[in-house]
């Protein structure tokens, strides 16, 4: 088994074991994906499986400005366009469905929006708009139940949105401190209904609507992205990180895969091994990988695909370099969220006879 071995995949035959990781890039101006996403999809479809920006399922999702959705018939079209590219480039693409929750401003929701998270629990931290440049992060709405029930409708909608728009599958971003995982931690959720309190009903919803999903599309169509121990955007900590994640995997057995985001907290490598073992299918890596300890990885066996990130922005030819040992480009970072195509689909394909590459995580 090498990196760049075929891999089945629920329905589809992946060319090689890498995945491009979802990234947001901010290139969706009005919320729709257009002719320019479509370029930067395709010029990087030798990758096994690209999986797309965080995507919402609603208006209310939403929380970062040129943020693109998939709820509205426009935006399936738009999305149409990108699929379409990416398997004529031989390529295959999941779309990761994204509910920001407490994470947003509301100067980044369309008209009748709103912000919305398990408790009204504002992130600590700043939010960019286009209105008004970087702004406090704005206090979120507590979801009422029927706000619950309408969450679980929009992902279902989504998954059938994604299916029409031409998606091979979707990924549901449990991670990152999005709402998923807003609703798993006990500090953000305070909630003393059947999604609050106990590890088990903290892990209700993205349990209920994986469920959900898989009825509507399959279940070979459906992944979920985890980041244990992950503090991002004001997530702290808390005691039952290893449980609480080894239950979510148990109950996500027979979806088509996990994809687990690494970190250096002392808990991580024991809750990953947990969740090895509670989910028992394909799990896709993603810890600042190089080629070469990527290619460890899969020979230990602690993962079936690995996931690159950065790496894939300045090198649209990422697997062939680094098949080939060739010279890995640097990301232009101040364009990373810009809104046009520069920084974004102008990188170059790597010229033949340059010297071998240094290593560069993922």
């Amino acid at each position: 088994m090498t990196l760049f071995s075929s891999y089945k995949l629920g329905r589809i035959t992946l060319a090689n074991r890498i995945v491009m990781a979802p990234m947001s890039r901010s290139r969706a101006r009005g919320g729709t994906p257009n002719a320019l996403m479509r370029d930067y999809y395709q010029q990087r479809a030798e990758a096994g499986l690209i999986i797309t920006e965080g995507t919402s399922p609603s208006p209310n999702g939403l929380g970062f400005p040129r943020e693109a959705g998939i709820y509205s018939r426009e935006q399936v079209d738009g999305w149409r366009q990108v699929t379409d590219a990416v398997h004529e480039a031989g390529g295959h693409i999941f779309v990761q469905v994204m509910h920001c929750g407490r994470v947003g401003h509301v100067l980044n929701l369309p008209p009748g929006a709103r912000l919305l998270g398990p408790s009204a629990v504002p992130a600590k931290g700043e939010m960019f708009t286009d209105a008004q440049g970087k702004q406090p992060i704005s206090t979120p709405e507590e979801m009422t139940a029927s706000d619950v029930a309408q969450v679980r409708r929009e992902f279902i909608q989504a998954a059938r949105n994604a299916i029409d728009a031409g998606f091979d599958g979707i990924e549901l971003h449990g991670a990152n401190g999005f709402l998923f995982e807003q609703f798993f931690n006990p500090h953000v959720n305070r909630r003393t209904d059947g999604y609050g309190g106990g590890l088990e009903h903290r892990a209700r919803l993205i349990v209920e609507v994986a469920r959900d999903c898989a009825e509507a599309i399959g279940a070979d169509r459906v992944g979920v992205r985890l980041s244990p121990c992950n503090t991002h955007v004001d997530m702290p900590l808390h005691d039952d990180i290893p449980e609480l994640y080894a239950h979510v995997a148990g109950q996500l057995r027979g979806l088509v895969y996990v994809h687990l985001v690494g970190n250096s907290h002392e808990a991580w490598t024991g809750t990953a091994a947990r969740i090895r073992g509670a989910f028992e299918g394909t799990l896709i890596t993603n810890r600042g990988f190089t080629p070469e300890s990527a290619q460890s990885v899969l020979a230990a066996g602690q993962a079936e695909l690995v996931a690159f990130g950065s790496p894939f922005i300045a090198n649209p030819d990422f697997v062939t370099r680094a098949r080939e040992g060739l010279p890995l480009a640097q990301t232009r970072m101040e364009l990373l969220h810009g809104p046009g195509a520069e920084g974004y689909t102008d990188y170059p394909r790597a010229t033949r006879g340059e010297p071998a590459r240094r290593e560069v995580p993922g």
